[in-house]
């Protein structure tokens, strides 16, 4: 799709910041000698989850869903209508099941990341798993030698979009948004880069062959460019994603801009503001007019840690499926959780959630036949996680 001028300024401030930056964390080599030396150090006892330079880490996530809607298996297979990852309903479920293996740069690495359970089911497509079902990510990691800690990845990678990730535990509610679900891609495959332009700057460039594919069936590709600027008290992060996803064709693009704001003003106290917008430009074909629709849709989320082992967290987005490109039909959304977390222990978490969907369309599952314009449901879930 032709870009508008104003698509084009953010491009060219990504790309001057890409050229003339410098990673993800800068090494430091110098060292002050010791005045006189000391005798050495026992040798560290290697981790319950390391063998040799490869680190292992994993986690199993459960959960058991109710929906006051009560949605049947005829009605759509009885899940939650706009979730991804817990959509199973009124029923225990395995959410996801992952093993990490990661080897450190140096300045070669490699990270491997096997997911299992309903997560795998949602984010490859039918055609995809032939070539990488059970891949979350799997990818080369280079750091060139007196790079300024610049980094180079290739493979498969989860996508820099969003102000949540695909595991539960790492984000503050159990259930993703409805942007994260429904607006941005899960991953992409091909090349990253990662240069740090200042000490809190970091500039990203990404060359890869669309939205959740391996394989693609139009010959182009797509560009991402990334920025993040990190301070103490808050973050902001910047993505834009341009690029063909038109079968057997490069005349349709579709495009992302995606930010998120994380304000962290106190030790025990965060927030974030995440907003996105995009396009699809289906181009016309013999017959047929040009095809535009858009979605865009802003999070607010408000985390707050009430004891040592306890946290609240809630959550409000509105999001406009402006032709129902995302969720299959034009409407629009609102949605409210409330998640009560508890870590019993190192490594066991549970999380307690309530959570209501709102639509300005009967888009909502009820029983057998029924269909009404807004759902609620609880959730609780149990985490259960090793390694570094």
């Amino acid at each position: 799709m032709r870009l508008i001028s104003g698509l084009r300024g953010i491009m060219g401030i990504f790309l001057c910041g890409i050229l003339t930056a410098g990673a993800q964390a800068q090494n430091s080599s110098s060292a002050t000698p010791a005045p006189a030396p000391a005798p050495a150090p026992a040798p560290a006892a290697p981790s319950a989850w390391s063998v040799g330079s490869l680190d292992f880490s994993g986690f199993l996530d459960g959960y058991y869903s109710y929906n006051a809607n009560r949605p049947s298996n005829a009605a759509n297979g009885q899940v939650n209508d706009l979730y991804n990852f817990n959509d199973k309903t009124d029923q225990f479920n395995l959410s996801a099941a992952k093993l990490t293996m990661v080897h450190a740069p140096d300045p070669i690495g490699v990270r491997v990341d096997l997911i299992f359970g309903r997560t795998n089911a949602l984010i490859h497509s039918s055609t995809e798993k032939d070539t990488d079902n059970y891949i979350e990510q799997a990818y080369i990691s280079v750091v060139p030698p007196k790079a300024h800690g610049t980094e180079i990845d290739f493979g498969q990678f989860v996508t820099s979009a969003g102000a949540e990730v695909i595991e539960a535990k790492d984000d503050w509610n159990y259930s993703r948004s409805i942007l994260f679900a429904w607006a941005i891609p899960y991953y992409h495959f091909g090349l990253r880069t990662s240069i740090p332009a200042t000490k809190s700057w970091t500039a990203g460039l990404q060359i890869v062959n669309g939205w959740n594919n391996v394989v693609d069936n139009n010959g182009g590709v797509t560009i991402g460019l990334t920025s993040l600027l990190t301070k103490p008290k808050f973050g902001w992060a910047l993505n834009y994603y341009t690029g063909p996803e038109g079968a057997d064709t490069q005349k349709g693009y579709r495009n992302l801009i995606d930010t998120t704001l994380t304000l962290t003003p106190a030790p025990k106290f965060s927030a974030y503001i995440n907003y996105d917008y995009g396009q699809n430009h289906t181009a016309a074909l013999q017959g047929t007019p040009d095809y535009s629709p858009h979605w865009q849709g802003i999070a607010f989320a408000a985390h707050g840690q009430v004891t040592a082992n306890a946290a609240l967290t809630g959550r409000f987005e509105y999001f406009d499926d402006n032709q129902g490109f995302s969720t299959g039909t034009a409407q629009k959304l609102k949605e409210f959780t409330g998640t009560y977390e508890y870590k019993w222990q190192k490594g066991l978490l549970t999380r307690v959630e309530y959570r209501r969907d709102w639509s300005d369309k009967a888009f909502f599952h009820k029983g057998d036949t029924g269909m009404v314009d807004a759902q609620s449901t609880m959730t609780v879930g149990l985490i259960a996680y090793f390694g570094k």
